[in-house]
């Protein structure tokens, strides 16, 4: 499972991570290198939680380099529940709901809350090739047009709760 990270206030990264790690036994942190103080102290935050810190020095040309980080991080995993640092509210039901989505062979999952995709997305191992060429800043939306995902419907604003656009 891999959580990219962003430019976001620790406090809030940590919100995302201890839901994740409700959830799912593994967290990757995929961050940027360590040359400021709030980076450094996001690094020690996130590692203090428990999650497993994997550098991303191309995470500055966009949240594809980051998911391709995070995945080759764990290349050998059965699938990647990926989760942003900047969405805090999401619940562990609805984490856990992706989670036993792919548990169940889905190529790839999403949850939505009254009629909108929302957040974290999961991935499968059919989807592996395609997340490790992943590059730029349109994350994994060619992943997901090319294996659309099994919509959940869950009961969790959370999920659409976007910190740095203000979406909900």
């Amino acid at each position: 499972q891999a959580a990219p990270g962003s430019p976001s206030t620790p406090p809030m990264a940590v919100a995302a991570l201890r839901n994740l790690h409700a959830a799912v036994a593994e967290v990757l942190a995929v961050v940027r290198p360590a040359d400021g103080a709030l980076q450094r102290r996001l690094h020690r935050q996130l590692a203090a939680e428990g999650a497993r810190l994997v550098v991303c020095p191309d995470a500055d040309k966009g949240m594809g380099h980051s998911i391709a980080c995070g995945v080759r991080a764990r290349g050998d995993a059965a699938g990647w529940v990926i989760a942003l640092a900047d969405m805090p509210a999401v619940s562990p039901a609805t984490i856990a709901a992706v989670r036993d989505a792919l548990a169940r062979g889905h190529a790839t999952v999403a949850p939505v809350h009254r009629g909108q995709r929302g957040h974290p997305v999961g991935f499968g191992s059919a989807c592996l090739a395609e997340l490790l060429a992943l590059a730029g800043d349109a994350g994994a939306r060619s992943v997901l047009a090319a294996h659309p995902p099994l919509l959940l419907d869950v009961d969790d604003p959370g999920c659409l709760l976007d910190i740095d656009t203000h979406a909900g």
